[in-house]
This record gives C-alpha cells, structure tokens and sequence, in this order.
C-alpha cells in the first residue's frame, strides 16, 4: 500500500492541503520527534506530513532528530518521501522563486547521526543516485503541468548550519561543482534510503547565495518573504503528483539488499 510522507520546513507548520487531519504523538528509539505526526487524506491518498523544525521554526538545522523523524515515517507506513527545503542558489540561471528537483547531493556536514546501524551492525548503503528517480520524474511532470519555474537536476550541498556560507564557502561550492545549498538534505536522503523509503527533494531557491558579490547579504527575512510566495506552488506540485507516486517496485525499497555486513 502506497503512503506519502511530507517532510518540510517553514511555511508547512499547519498541512492545510490535507483532509481529515489528525495529530499523533509517538516515540522512537532514537528519541523525541520535531514534532507530531499529522495523518490525514491528499486525495485518495493517506498522507502523513511532519515538520522538520519544529512548530514555528524552534530547532536549528544541526538539531533536527533525523533518525527519530526517518524512523517515526517508517513505523507510520510511509513507502515515499517528498521533502521541501529552503536553498541557496549558486548559480545565475536558478533565480530566486524558482524550484529544483537534485539528482545528487554532497554533505558537508560534520556533526549529525547519518545511519540507523551502530555498534555491531554496519551498513554499506548505495548511494551514487542518492533521490528516488521515479519520484523525481512524478514531480517535474507536476511541475511541468503546473507551469511552475523549475531546474530538473542539480546538485545540492547540506552544509552543516545554522550560520550561512562565507563568500570563500560559496566560492568553493560553486567550484565542486554544487548548484544549491542548503542545511537539511543531509543525512535525512541517507536515512531514507537505510530504511527503504523512497525520497525527492523540492528545493525552493530563496536568495543567491553569497559568491554573488552585486546582492546584498542573505538574511532569514529575505528566505521567509520568498518561500511565502514558493509555497503555494509546492502545494500545487504536491496536490497533482500524489496520484501518481503508486509505484511500489523501486530499487530504493531494497537498499539493504547485500548492504548489511
């Protein structure tokens, strides 16, 4: 049975999109959520949708429990993931307002949990094509149908945050070959895939980052304003691509296939 999972950040505190609501407080062994679950109906889809930060923004980018908000998903049923996130473009052609769909990521993170299995249990998971490619193909046909601005690849850095990039960062970035930047990515696509979920990314462009030297610095009322006007468009995408994600056949799902030692 196919259900979808929401994880998004600002702008998604309250799943107005959503019939039938109900929150859930759960546990998990990898301690408190976010925040509680909300369950309720996209359609004829069951929908579950979880807010990454916490209910007005309350926990930072390197506090956010990925493996309790991962693992609660997982528990709840959820086969696909689409997470929104807020990102910084490095690149002229991505102009604030427009949308992307990353096909890869780099984690520039240093200090965050990245996989369910320690102690005595390792896991080699692949990751060369970090994003479900169903998934992403469902999105960008919404998008298209939508007529929304969007990028249909690119490359996301997750840095590790709260602070934004030096301009030696962006530079850098852009150098490595990075498209966006964000702080979330990273490590909830790695523990999607640990628990055979499938996981895309809309990344709502918010500003240039910083390697533009012509723009004024990034503040968090700059990223506000304009993911205020992103969201909508998200909902769009979310509402016409849900009757499509029912593929229950994905590589994704069998990621621990030969990946346990």
């Amino acid at each position: 049975m196919i259900k979808i999972g929401i994880i998004g950040g600002s702008g998604f505190d309250e799943p107005d999109f959503l019939l039938s609501t109900k929150a859930i407080k759960m546990g998990t062994p990898f301690g408190h959520l976010s925040a509680d679950p909300v369950i309720g109906l996209l359609g004829s889809t069951e929908v579950v949708s979880l807010n990454r930060h916490g209910k007005g923004h309350r926990i930072a980018p390197s506090q956010v429990n990925y493996r309790a908000n991962i693992w609660a998903m997982k528990e709840l049923g959820v086969t696909h993931v689409i997470a929104t996130t807020a990102c910084g473009s490095l690149r002229e052609e991505i102009e604030p307002g427009h949308l992307v769909f990353p096909d890869q990521f780099i984690d520039w993170t240093r200090n965050r949990k990245s996989t369910f299995h320690e102690g005595d249990q390792v896991a080699h998971v692949s990751m060369a094509d970090p994003f479900c490619e169903h998934m992403r193909k469902v999105l960008i046909e919404a998008a298209n149908a939508q007529t929304i601005r969007f990028h249909a690849g690119g490359v996301v850095v997750t840095i590790e945050g709260p602070r934004f990039s030096t301009r030696a960062e962006s530079k850098m970035f852009r150098a490595l070959g990075a498209d966006i930047v964000n702080m979330s990515t990273s490590p909830e696509a790695t523990l999607a895939r640990e628990v055979g979920i499938c996981y895309a990314v809309v990344a709502m462009s918010t500003d240039y980052d910083c390697w533009r030297h012509s723009d004024e610095a990034v503040t968090w009322e700059m990223i506000a304003s304009t993911m205020k006007k992103n969201v909508n468009n998200v909902k769009k995408i979310f509402l016409t691509a849900a009757p499509s994600i029912n593929f229950e056949d994905c590589d994704c799902r069998r990621a621990l296939d030969g990946a346990l030692v």
